[in-house]
């Protein structure tokens, strides 16, 4: 027996009734007046409903009503046990319940004859139920459960949830045993409460609201729960738990964001906080070994918490994020890649202060051995810091020494409008080269780089737009030679190209025979080619041949990744011997002995000084292969070979350079050392192989 003490008012329970039609027998519902509206009822008692009242106690009593006789008949013929006659005598017309499948429904009637209960579910009324499996799969829903108000009050709670967001959030969330996602939320409301634009809108309002009652946690993460909190929990309370009970480095970190962005909500912050900074002082101290990049979340977050609040203490002195980075600078590039991107950025904002004149050339290897995110905030914080010059000579040797990483040119491509100097012919077979290495590793996927360079349509007509036709001429072979592109794709490049120079239209054409011009080269240079073209014919391609045929032997080609493998190296190979082939067809060796130094010529040394700066520059204008830039010794094919050649002392030339387009005068022409390699007879072999 429970007891209940109310104040005195109008009140109406609910007796079950039994009913017959022909041979069935039916229970339901109905309705008892206990007292008047208009009056307190006389004591006593009504055997109907098991209720007891009392006038001048002002009080009443329910007890739990008495076990249906039809019921209990079942339960003493063995047809349904006390347990399922105990719910089932729960279940009376008209209360709600809830099935995992068929989802919220009402009791609709008894039929104990034919063994059955009728529950109106929304998309199946009148669905009999035999009354074991009721019994054991239905959960009887209270009427202050969120669903029932919803379907005796529907007008009632959408006009609670236009007033009172909070009240029906709490009323769902107690409903759901104290949580409930967003998505939980949404399918309560969504439908016959709101559409889903009103919902957005409804929720958005409402999570403020919730956050500002104090009586919620409200976690950042959609997928995570809402929680009721318990009465005289604080949201700082809520969190120094969250971060007290967190037993993983991660737990710990996601506690102590939390604690850093709702900082404010703590009205005694050095008092409460300051055995947080311990706790991360300490877990960062035992971390930074075997999981450094932990060891940079905790004392990232510790310095903001410090800035944030400032009169917490360190309580370990000198244990500072600079020296972190200074005892873990060689597993920076390892370490970095797993911090979030603002962290990230804050310790490369870090490295000029901290490892100032190596920061440099530690910032250069991290944007060669890193991701692409990392890649793109080193150029920034190297800019910021004035050393744009160190990036562009790294940038220009990378590409030239073919060793750009994919992500290195993807940045590159995409920042072209500030890099202008760098966007030539050259980075275009850097951009070969470094799709062939892609490939080889991980053949048939199709890079980033890959897409950019075929989908950007401007990219390749910007490459060649202040290049010359003979640079133009060897992208457009090595484009026709390369094993990266399908036929259609390749002629598409090829045609961005000849967009920029419409005479080599032909070249893609095939209505004329495009004659190569020749190569002036030294015979140092020529031999070095030579060797190469030696080493590739003579061990390489053999060795690939037999790679392929021990792969073969491991059957289902299909699935046989060292056959695969195998055969893109193959195509890698015979497309390289191909180039080195025609090259070394129109390579023509000399030793530069007798160069005509009354104007620039192949084989001459040239010394200029810039019209405004009066500063003075030398270059040795040699072969096609002999270009050196760091010992100012260029190809004729480079640019400014190509702007020198045929020009006089003293007469100015326009040449482009690391700071830009500039005036220059010509000084003095004289001849370039002699190239002391004797000629190779073997040239006129392979030639003759090639041809």
């Amino acid at each position: 027996m429970q007891g209940v003490r109310r104040q005195a008012q109008a009140l109406t329970i609910g007796i079950k009734k039994n009913f017959i039609h022909g041979n069935s027998r039916t229970t339901k519902f109905e309705p008892i007046p206990v007292w008047p509206a208009d009056g307190t009822p006389e004591n006593g008692s009504d055997t109907r409903s098991g209720l007891f009242f009392s006038r001048s106690r002002r009080f009443f009593v329910v007890c739990a009503p008495p076990m249906d006789a039809e019921l209990q008949k079942l339960v003493e013929a063995g047809k349904l046990s006390s347990k399922a006659a105990e719910t089932l005598n729960q279940l009376a017309p008209g209360t709600f319940c809830l099935h995992k499948s068929w989802g919220f429904g009402r009791v609709a009637e008894w039929n104990l004859l034919l063994n059955q209960i009728i529950i109106d579910f929304p998309g199946k009324k009148g669905h009999p139920m035999q009354l074991q499996y009721a019994a054991d799969n239905l959960t009887i829903i209270p009427t202050e459960h969120f669903l029932a108000r919803k379907a005796t009050d529907l007008a009632g709670t959408k006009e609670l949830a236009r007033k009172d967001p909070v009240a029906v959030v709490r009323n769902i969330l107690g409903s759901l045993d104290g949580q409930a996602t967003p998505q939980q939320i949404n399918e309560w409301m969504v439908g016959d409460l709101f559409t889903e634009a009103e919902w957005k809108r409804w929720w958005e309002s409402a999570k403020r609201q919730l956050k500002a009652s104090g009586g919620f946690s409200v976690p950042a993460k959609k997928t995570e729960p809402i929680q009721l909190r318990a009465e005289g929990t604080s949201h700082g309370d809520e969190m120094l738990d969250a971060f007290n009970q967190a037993r993983q480095p991660k737990e710990q970190i996601a506690a102590l964001e939390a604690i850093v962005k709702f900082h404010d909500q703590f009205e005694e912050a050095e008092k409460e906080l300051q055995p947080v900074i311990t706790a991360i002082e300490n877990a960062a101290v035992r971390n930074q070994k075997m999981h450094p990049e932990l060891a940079f979340e905790f004392l990232l977050a510790r310095d903001e918490l410090l800035e944030r609040i400032p009169q917490l203490k360190t309580t370990h002195i000198g244990f500072t994020l600079g020296k972190l980075i200074l005892e873990e600078e060689k597993r920076l590039v390892a370490i970095l890649p797993k911090l979030s991107a603002a962290k990230e950025k804050k310790v490369l904002q870090m490295l000029p202060a901290v490892l100032q004149e190596r920061w440099t050339s530690r910032a250069l290897q991290l944007m060669q051995a890193s991701h692409g995110r990392m890649v793109s905030q080193i150029p920034r914080v190297l800019s910021e810091t004035g050393n744009r010059a160190e990036l562009r000579a790294m940038l220009e040797r990378s590409i030239r020494e073919h060793s750009a990483t994919s992500e290195m040119l993807v940045w590159l491509c995409g920042e072209r409008d500030e890099w202008q100097e760098l966007i030539t012919p050259e980075l275009l077979t850097g951009i070969l080269s470094a799709l062939e290495r892609e490939q080889h590793l991980s053949p048939g996927r199709a890079s980033k780089l890959q897409r950019l360079l075929v989908d950007d349509r401007k990219l390749v007509g910007d490459i060649f737009a202040h290049s010359d036709m003979a640079l133009a001429r060897d992208a457009m072979r090595r484009l026709q030679l390369t094993p990266l592109f399908d036929e259609l794709t390749k002629r598409s490049l090829l045609a961005r190209i000849v967009k920029v120079f419409p005479d080599l239209e032909s070249m893609i054409m095939g209505t004329s025979e495009e004659k190569a011009a020749p190569l002036i080269v030294s015979w140092s240079s020529l031999d070095r080619r030579k060797a190469e073209f030696e080493e590739l014919v003579k061990r390489k391609i053999p060795e690939n041949t037999k790679e392929i045929s021990i792969a073969r032997s491991y059957g289902d080609l299909s699935e046989n990744f060292e056959y695969k493998a195998a055969k893109q190296m193959q195509a890698v190979l015979m497309r390289r011997k191909t180039e080195l082939e025609q090259a070394l067809h129109n390579a023509r060796g000399t030793a530069f002995e007798t160069p005509d130094t009354s104007r620039v010529s192949i084989g001459t040394v040239v010394t200029v000084r810039d019209k405004e700066s009066k500063k003075e520059e030398t270059y040795t204008i040699l072969g096609a292969w002999d270009g050196d830039p760091e010992r100012n010794i260029i190809s004729y094919q480079t640019a400014i070979g190509q702007a020198l050649l045929g020009h006089k002392a003293g007469e100015v030339v326009t040449l482009n350079t690391d700071q830009g387009t500039g005036n220059f005068e010509i000084i003095s022409i004289e001849a370039a050392p002699v190239d002391q390699a004797e000629p190779d007879q073997s040239l006129s072999e392979i030639e003759t192989a090639s041809v």
